[in-house]
């Protein structure tokens, strides 16, 4: 775990939202010597009790303002998504940094608007993309900056989850945004933005479903299955495959393939792992296993956050980044096709259309 240096700020750390995930990242961060938490709120008493006993001394706050009343250096935030932007944007307006479970907000208006507090308050802002912190996914993208696999001009992503998520907002349109594209999707998208260089979005197609039955737009059910192909003015392709709930045959399914001019680069899960990933080098029929399990690689995004925030809490300009992974999302939900969409923009079949998608 990365550790503050001996001329760094000791920082007082608050919690909003302490499931699983919200203790994993505080455990993560309070790792680090001399972080503290002030304080941690939660409507469940029972993770509020859980998070206790990983620290003891923080405050039982009953609320967003009584948790910024304690004056915290940094709070981080694990609610329900529809919840992410307001919170965000009420802390960064009271002079507190963030770091903010995935995904910063339910559109890219949304996402915009807490980038822009950070920016009009001058405070750090970070966001849990994790995959982008795996030893694997790390050496893919450095790998492909050098040039080893020559121009990369496709990209392969997917992220299937044979289980789906295990609390009920995630279900519910208004709590959650969105389905599989706004849980699994989001990470895709950062994967494939933060690898290739954020290239500008061309084309879009999109096919979304729910229990097996196609949907249109952004509709009050949420998706369980998609499909998109994002086309860039680059000249690049990539495909992008999420689920929940899909017989993958396994616990999970989760890669992205990098295909260049002179080779493949490969980040994939080991045996349907969440948490175990390879990355692989592949040219022809052949494949060099680059890096291997294990990798403690869950907590690194925000305790590189909390590094960050010891140092310089001020706003940080990569946080647009998080803004155009907001911007694809949304350009996924609008182009999400239905089939009467499909025919009249490549014709009934045996009719010959040459119309492309927007």
């Amino acid at each position: 775990m990365m550790q503050n240096g001996p001329g760094a700020k000791k920082l007082r750390l608050a919690f909003l939202g302490v499931g699983w995930i919200g203790r994993n990242r505080m455990q993560a961060v309070l790792a680090q010597p001399g972080n503290e938490a002030c304080a941690v709120c939660d409507p469940s008493a029972e993770m509020i009790d859980a998070a206790l006993a990983v620290a003891p001394d923080a405050v039982r706050a009953g609320s967003l303002e009584e948790l910024l009343g304690t004056r915290p250096d940094g709070v981080l935030i694990a609610t329900p998504s529809a919840l992410h932007a307001e919170q965000a944007i009420r802390a960064l307006d009271s002079g507190v940094a963030v770091f903010c479970q995935k995904p910063l907000g339910i559109n890219g208006t949304e996402v915009a608007a807490v980038v822009e507090a950070a920016r009009r308050n001058d405070r750090l802002l970070g966001a849990d993309f994790s995959y982008r912190h795996t030893e694997a996914m790390q050496l893919v993208r450095r790998l492909i900056r050098e040039g080893s696999i020559g121009r990369v001009y496709a990209a392969d992503l997917t992220f299937h989850n044979a289980y789906g998520p295990d609390k009920s907002w995630f279900y519910d349109a208004a709590l959650s945004g969105g389905g599989c594209v706004m849980d699994l999707g989001v990470h895709l998208v950062d994967l494939l933005l933060w690898t290739l260089g954020s290239p500008a979005l061309g084309a879009v197609r999109a096919e979304l479903f729910a229990r097996g039955r196609r949907l249109h737009g952004r509709a009050d059910q949420v998706e369980d299955y998609a499909q998109a192909t994002l086309e860039f003015e680059t000249d690049q392709v990539a495909r992008l495959t999420c689920s929940w709930h899909l017989h993958a045959g396994r616990d999970a399914v989760i890669g992205a393939t990098f295909f260049g001019t002179e080779g493949a680069l490969a980040f994939s899960n080991v045996a349907g792992s969440f948490y175990d990933f390879r990355a692989e080098l592949r040219r022809g029929t052949s494949r060099e296993v680059l890096v291997s399990p294990p990798d403690a690689w869950g907590g690194r995004a925000a305790g590189e956050w909390a590094h960050r925030l010891a140092s310089d809490p001020g706003f940080n300009a990569d946080a647009q980044d998080f803004t155009r992974v907001a911007d694809i999302l949304d350009r996924i939900y609008e182009n999400n096709c239905a089939q009467s969409d499909v025919e009249s923009a490549f014709g009934h079949p045996g009719q010959s259309n040459d119309i492309a998608f927007r």
